[in-house]
């Protein structure tokens, strides 16, 4: 079983910065996938950025929307991925979920959610 804990989300002006942290904890070793996924009211579920790690790389990918504007990082030693949002836009508001796969092709896990709200 994984738990996963997210934290960093926030009221924030259009142009301004968050930072997203999610812990995974219990029984893991390393984890495969990193990744956030955002849900707008009224919409579907979307990929934000994951982050692969294979051997020592890590490859990371981004949702068009947020390329420039985003980074995603991870901390493979404490199990921990980040978001880091910058040159945020009202578009951006959604809640924004941790997910986790520990191993390829094995079981997604989610966390709670951590509401982002752009907005003047």
């Amino acid at each position: 079983q994984v738990q996963l804990v997210e934290s960093g989300g926030g009221l924030v002006q259009p142009g301004g910065s968050l930072r997203l942290s999610c812990a995974a904890s219990g029984s893991i070793f390393s984890i495969y996938v990193m990744g956030w996924y955002r849900q707008a009211p009224g919409k579907q579920r979307e990929l934000v950025a994951t982050n692969t790690r294979r051997g020592s790389i890590n490859y990371t990918n981004y949702a068009d929307s947020v390329k420039g504007r985003f980074t995603i990082s991870r901390d493979n030693a404490k199990n921990t991925v980040y978001l880091q949002m910058n040159s945020l836009k009202p578009e951006d508001t959604a809640v924004y979920y941790c997910n986790v796969r520990p191993t390829p092709g094995g079981y997604d896990y989610w966390g709670q959610g951590t509401q982002v709200t752009v907005s003047s």
